[in-house]
């Protein structure tokens, strides 16, 4: 998945803004509000059996791993947990993940399956009271409330960066002669024989002056400082600087009817747009349609089911493809806080 092709480390928060966070023990895996914690940081490793799944490495070396160990008797969930990988680099489903696109965040699939039942598991943030609050399990999501509880924002917090490029060979006359030891002085440069009309010309010792006592050659020209290379790109905030400079990003909507309904017959509205945040982004859209109590949305592609956009924008001036819905409408009055009940 794009997400994680270019990232060589991510941030992974929940849908209650919490991150998915190594435990100290180094066993277990729970949610955390502190997304500055190395604990909250995933090394990114692709899997080279199966390309587009990733394996996530947390801060004690030690890898995201759906077991099969069920988080409470008589429920489907299972744990997720810290552990090792297969020795000798055999595979192993059970720290391989599919990542799923979701609008602007991601399902996590694990590939080790289901040891009961049928269905894609995916990685779940789970809510609500002890002993639920804060843990993170697998399991197939639901059609009821929770079953945003499977989506990831994902925060880029290291790029992978191409490596130097190998230099080519160069001739082999161009390298020393073996046989020399390392003190010895290098061999003398043998100069060509000189030809007829040079030997001819040649000028005498008279007629060759040596430089005069204060003559100094001049000095080489400065060599430039080499510009310092950018090797990584690392910030607490996600993606508060660009990977490359874009002018605008692409916004394309539908403005949706009271009930949520888009009819796709329409032809999609498009402008370009210079802001960085949501708040600038609803403001050029209330002056492009003159719908002052506008939501911006995001369509799941599978479902089709229109979430509030509440957080930051995607990285990197990415396309953007939305909904707008009024707050008056019956469709803004099933979502949650702070529009709906």
């Amino acid at each position: 998945m794009e997400l994680f092709a270019h990232a060589k480390a991510v941030r992974l928060k929940s849908r209650h803004d919490k991150f998915l966070y190594a435990d100290e023990d180094e066993l277990h895996v729970t949610q955390d509000r502190n997304g500055s914690s190395p604990s909250a940081r995933w090394t990114v490793e692709p899997v080279p059996h199966a390309p587009g799944a990733v394996r996530l490495r947390g801060r004690y070396g030690r890898y995201l791993a759906a077991s099969t160990e069920p988080f409470l008797l008589g429920m489907t969930g299972r744990k997720v947990l810290q552990a090792a990988a297969a020795p000798g680099g055999r595979p192993d489903a059970s720290v391989e993940w599919e990542p799923v696109r979701d609008g602007f965040q991601v399902r996590l699939k694990s590939r080790a399956g289901g040891v009961r039942g049928g269905g894609d598991k995916y990685l779940r943030a789970n809510g609500g009271v002890p002993p639920w609050r804060n843990s993170v399990t697998h399991d197939v999501p639901h059609r009821t409330a929770t079953q945003d509880w499977v989506l990831w924002d994902v925060e880029i917090v290291q790029v992978v960066t191409p490596g130097p490029a190998t230099p080519a060979p160069e001739k082999a006359a161009s390298a020393p002669p073996a046989a020399l030891a390392p003190d010895s002085p290098p061999a003398p440069k043998l100069r060509p024989a000189p030809t007829p009309y040079e030997a001819h010309h040649r000028p005498t010792k008279s007629q060759t002056s040596p430089p005069p006592p204060d003559y100094a050659p001049p000095p080489p020209p400065p060599r430039a400082k080499p510009e310092p290379r950018l090797s990584k790109l690392e910030s607490s905030d996600s993606f508060s600087a660009p990977l490359h400079k874009v002018e605008g990003r692409a916004i394309h909507y539908h403005i949706a009817d009271d009930k949520g309904d888009v009819d796709d017959d329409i032809e999609r509205r498009s402008f370009t747009f210079n802001g960085s945040n949501l708040e600038e982004l609803t403001q050029k859209l209330q002056e492009e349609t003159g719908i002052d109590d506008l939501i911006v949305c995001t369509r799941s592609p599978i479902s089709g089911k229109l979430t509030p956009l509440l957080l930051q924008l995607p990285p990197n001036n990415a396309a953007m493809h939305i909904v707008l819905v009024r707050e008056s409408s019956k469709v803004a009055k099933t979502f949650p806080w702070p529009y709906g009940s």
